[in-house]
């Protein structure tokens, strides 16, 4: 059982690895198919170079993407190839997670914080309503925060700073819930508490508890 401190109104999610199944190996596999073999040194779960950065915070398109990419690799990848490499690491919806959220909103005011990419976003919204049953992600929430759309990225502190004043939320009354560590510790040291869900852990089967 996990205890939610009693002081708690707001949970905050990421998505990938918490509410989306996502394996990064994937795309670094499909990367060195193309002639990256040290792909996991420009983007992986812990970081990601400028190019990826960028695009994580919309400073790019989706067609300038491709272009830098295909540019770095060897002569012969298409456009089609990059995306589909890029796009291999998304695997599915938690079903289960994702409707467990509508009993945490009877009790909390539930947001979505997630770094991620126009060309994510158009695949896992796109496939949402087949997959999940239901008509739109963002419906899930009180608000959702993606990072392409805001221009900002975890774990910088600013990203944080933007969802407490936009959302009208304080640090001590939110749990912020992540799959990766950097930014589990950038959301502790502003005051929220925080969980780091491990591989294998599905927030329905927490059981969560107030004091």
């Amino acid at each position: 059982m996990y205890q939610i401190h009693s002081s708690i109104r707001n949970i905050i999610f990421d998505f990938g690895g918490v509410l989306f199944d996502i394996d990064f190996g994937r795309t670094i596999d499909a990367f060195r198919r193309l002639g990256f073999p040290a792909f996991e040194n420009m983007y992986s779960q812990y970081q990601a170079d400028q190019l990826f950065r960028k695009l994580e915070k919309g400073e790019i398109d989706a067609d300038t993407f491709c272009d830098v990419m295909i540019k770095a690799g060897p002569e012969g990848n298409s456009r089609q190839q990059i995306l589909e490499a890029w796009n291999a690491l998304l695997i599915g919806y938690r079903k289960e997670s994702m409707e467990y959220l509508s009993v945490l909103k009877n009790k909390y005011r539930i947001f979505l914080l997630s770094n991620t990419n126009i060309i994510h976003y158009n695949n896992f919204t796109s496939i949402f309503p087949i997959t999940a049953g239901h008509p739109d992600l963002e419906s899930h929430f009180d608000k959702a925060y993606f990072s392409h759309f805001i221009g900002m990225r975890k774990p910088d502190a600013a990203i944080y700073e933007f969802v407490l004043e936009d959302a009208g939320i304080r640090a001590e009354e939110s749990l912020f819930i992540d799959d990766t560590l950097p930014n589990i510790d950038a959301a502790a040291a502003m005051g929220f508490q925080t969980l780091l869900l491990d591989p294998g852990m599905r927030i329905e089967k927490l059981g969560f508890i107030t004091e």
